[in-house]
Order: structure tokens, then sequence, then C-alpha cells
């Protein structure tokens, strides 16, 4: 039996080939266009992203990729363009860049236009405090368990949990825990943006 050990995810080639494509693509991007944004990538999904991308088109031009490779192709032209090395203390965590033309006004407010609510996930790094108000949350009884896991103060009103006051869940820049996001869901609460 022959066994292959290619992956059959999506195929980038040779990776030094595809390496020597982005450097070029990132460097005619920087001769190219006279300004760049840098924008955070948390909590974007792949089509928001493309939605993003279309909403740009013709406006501006966006590229992701690996921090050490944005870092190394800006150094790269930093001889010719020596304002650029102010970009490199902000490229941490996940980010992209947004290189334009056009009035940063006009794409700051077509990036704005795309942002929309998303959930916390178990795993991710919180960007804001999440307090969950005091409510009534519509679920029954046998789910006051989860609650007391969580530490949160609740009472039985009308056949369904209420919570009694204000809980702060998460802190910024503290790593969501799979019951707080459970929660969040459960209460159809979308935190972030």
């Amino acid at each position: 039996a022959v066994v292959s050990t290619q992956s059959t995810g999506m195929v980038k080639g040779d990776r030094a080939e595809w390496k020597a494509k982005y450097f070029v693509k990132m460097n005619r991007l920087l001769e190219e266009y006279p300004r760049i944004f840098i924008v955070g990538a948390d909590n974007v999904r792949s089509k928001q992203m493309q939605q993003i991308r279309v909403s740009l088109r013709g406006i501006a031009e966006i590229l992701m990729g690996k921090n050490t490779m944005m870092n190394k192709a800006i150094r790269t032209q930093l001889s010719s363009n020596p304002a650029l090395e102010k970009l490199l203390p902000h490229i941490k965590g996940n980010v992209g860049l947004v290189f334009s033309k056009e009035d940063p006004v006009l794409v700051r407010d077509k990036l704005l236009e795309n942002k929309v609510a998303a959930p916390a996930r178990a795993g991710a790094i919180a960007p804001i405090d999440v307090i969950v108000e005091a409510q009534n949350t519509g679920m029954g009884p046998e789910k006051t368990s989860f609650f007391q896991a969580l530490n949160i103060s609740t009472k039985i009103a009308k056949g369904s949990i209420e919570i009694v006051s204000n809980v702060h869940l998460i802190h910024a820049g503290d790593k969501v825990g799979q019951s707080e996001a459970t929660l969040l869901q459960m209460l159809n609460v979308q935190p972030f943006h």
C-alpha cells in the first residue's frame, strides 16, 4: 500500500515560493500606497473578512500574514521609506494591514461599517470587560447549577432563572473560559466586535 504524506488542506505550494510571493506583494503595496492602517482581526470570521475585502474594492487593499513576515518586509523598505519604522511596534497580535490612496476617514468609515458583534469564544483573550446584567434568563430551574458553578447569584421567578445582580463575568485581557463562553451563548450575548 502506498501512503501519501501530503496534506489535503489548502495548498500553498512550496513554502519558500509562497513566502517570496508574499514579500513581492508586500513590497508592491508599500511602494504603491501612501497610507497604511493597522487593523485588529481578533474575532473576525472569514466570511466577514471577505465582506470587508469586497466593500474596500477600488478603495483599499488588505494584507494579512504572520507578524514576523510583515515586520521583515517592512524592514526591507526602511532605507527607501524611514517613516515605515513607526509601524513596527504596532504589529502585535492578530493584525492586518490596509493600504490605501484614499481619504483615511473614508477608509475608516468603510471598515467600521463592517464591524459586527462577535460571540465570546473559549480560549480567546477578552478585548473588553464583559458584564452580565441582572435579568430574567428565561431558562428553566434545571440550569441553576450552571450559574452556581460560575458564582452567579440567582433566584427562581415565575418558573425561570433570574440573575439577581450585575455580574462582572470576564475582565479585559483575561482568557475566556468554556463556562463563560457557554453562558454568554445561552443568554445570546455577543460582547465582542
